[in-house]
């Protein structure tokens, strides 16, 4: 999934609560993106850092959810990605990592 944040302390928090969470199996976050967009009638032009979120498709709403509940845009990007082929121990490992641990 992708996801823009306004700047570092929040795409860290965000990253570390997903990984924590079992939504994600690794975050990456990209910085140096500008992103330039319509906001409430206006052309705006802002420093963001995108965020590489590694889950699955079984994950993806929950994720989304969460996402939503922690990020202080009132309307975040996010955007999912399907995977249509990698290296199947990565795949794996990705699953394995987004699996909610049983009690």
């Amino acid at each position: 999934m992708l996801c823009t944040c306004p700047n570092r302390e929040t795409a860290i928090a965000l990253a570390r609560a997903l990984v924590a969470e079992h939504l994600a199996a690794c975050v990456s976050l990209l910085p140096g993106v500008t992103s330039v967009y319509r906001w409430e009638g206006r052309v705006e032009e802002d420093d963001e850092l995108l965020l590489l979120i590694k889950t699955t498709a079984e994950r993806t709403n929950d994720l989304t959810e969460r996402l939503r509940q922690l990020h202080p845009y009132d309307v975040p990007e996010i955007i999912a990605v399907p995977i249509t082929e990698g290296l199947e121990e990565y795949l794996s490992w990705v699953a394995a990592c987004t699996t909610e641990p049983k009690p």
